[in-house]
């Protein structure tokens, strides 16, 4: 595995702990530590948002 997949990886399950804890506790990580849509947060939600594009790639890949 590259090391771009394993930095997609670590995003994409950043992406879905977020996911969960907005779910199930109506809590956002991210926005939390990084302040709601502050330019930082929504550099964090674009990369994750690549990532899972990544992810597709890895999914596809033999």
């Amino acid at each position: 595995m590259k090391v771009i997949d394993k930095i997609a990886l670590v995003l994409i399950i950043i992406g879905a702990i977020n996911w969960g804890l907005i779910g199930i506790f109506n809590f956002n990580l991210v926005g939390a530590i990084f302040g709601d849509m502050t330019v930082l947060a929504r550099i964090i939600y674009g990369l994750v948002g690549v990532s899972g594009l990544w992810g597709i790639k890895l999914l596809l890949d033999d």
